[in-house]
């Protein structure tokens, strides 16, 4: 008898609860090593798969430590990349480094847009990383991207982004659910942002349901765009009626976001996250979206990155999106003052060993 998804994944979920609780134990009795970077780490991860906003918040993070005089460095994996063993200097702060394949298409989108302001290494290894960056880059702050699940690297403050348009995954785990540990976990979040409020009506039901798992402060959030760039050959005015396409975890977020916009796009293709496109891929969308009448295409910047030596045979515009906080002073006031304390401590110590 073939086995279907309902009767397999709840006991490959179980069994993956299991897994996850005891990895954790596992850290916590210090069986599992975690290794302490020599200078302040900001943890940005979610609770769940697929998009959540969190690549905007990370740019955000790194963009507040570089104007506070600090010499950032983003530490991620680099998901997607064509060689996710290697180390990948995707920018050293002033000059990117690599491609979008090399690097891993989010790597890349935050090196192009944190130019002059942060490096960016992708590396499984982000322990490694770190050393590395603070001794030949000088680092001396380092933002972990998707960081919440990576307990093998200690950090000063853990922020978790909760997209609200699907805060708690299901409430099931991974494969039967999105979430990517029981939502206990949440307990060892020091702050929490939640993404794309103005995507739901009422978000006081999920203000009301995080206390249940999480005791630390709580901001909310919505993406705003920026910038709506024509790619190559595409005239700087965009043409309509559109179409629109996107490979991220998230894309009936991406959609509902243009709609809001005033787009109103007549066609709309999903690939899946991190999509590595081709020719063929970039023909069957625009071939798909003039046959619903559109004369332009529109995409995320994310995948505009991957895109850019391919043919395009309709005018396509890649659409800039920024994370604006609500509360965001008392945000910024919390980003600062976890290394603010770290800041002092090291320089007490630097005074002592001086004979100060």
């Amino acid at each position: 008898m073939k086995l279907t998804a309902p009767l397999v994944l709840p006991p490959l979920s179980a069994l993956y609860r299991i897994i996850t609780k005891t990895r954790l134990s596992m850290y916590r009795r210090g069986t599992f090593r975690t290794t302490k970077l020599n200078r302040p780490v900001i943890s940005i991860g979610n609770i769940t798969t697929g998009g959540t906003g969190k690549t905007p918040l990370v740019e955000y993070v790194a963009r507040l430590l570089s104007e506070s005089g600090r010499r950032v460095c983003v530490l991620t994996r680099g998901y997607g990349r064509t060689r996710p063993d290697e180390r990948v200097l995707v920018s050293d702060g002033q000059s990117v480094y690599s491609s979008a394949g090399e690097a891993g298409d989010e790597a890349f989108l935050l090196a192009k847009n944190l130019k002059g302001l942060a490096a960016v290494i992708s590396d499984a290894n982000r322990s490694s990383a770190g050393e590395d960056a603070i001794k030949h880059l000088g680092t001396d702050c380092f933002v972990l991207d998707d960081g919440f699940q990576h307990l093998r690297l200690a950090r000063d403050l853990d922020i978790v982004v909760i997209d609200a348009t699907n805060p708690w995954g299901g409430k099931r785990l991974l494969p039967e659910g999105r979430l990517r540990e029981p939502l206990e976990g949440l307990n060892r979040a020091n702050c929490i942002v939640i993404t794309r409020t103005d995507q739901i009506d009422d978000i006081r039901t999920i203000q009301d349901e995080l206390p249940l798992f999480a005791s630390c402060p709580i901001f909310t959030s919505r993406m705003k765009t920026i910038d709506l760039v024509a790619l190559s050959g595409a005239p700087p005015n965009l043409l309509g009626p559109i179409g629109a396409f996107c490979g991220v975890g998230n894309p009936h977020s991406f959609f509902t976001h243009l709609r809001r916009e005033g787009y109103a796009p007549v066609f709309e293709r999903a690939l899946r996250d991190h999509q590595t496109y081709t020719q063929d891929h970039i023909d069957s969308i625009s071939a798909g979206a003039a046959k619903r009448g559109a004369v332009s295409l529109i995409t995320t910047a994310k995948d505009a990155v991957k895109i850019k030596s391919l043919h395009l045979s309709l005018p396509t515009y890649a659409l800039e999106v920024q994370i604006s906080i609500d509360n965001d002073t008392q945000f910024r006031d919390l980003i600062l003052a976890s290394i603010g304390t770290f800041t002092d401590s090291t320089n007490q110590a630097a005074g002592l060993a001086a004979g100060k």
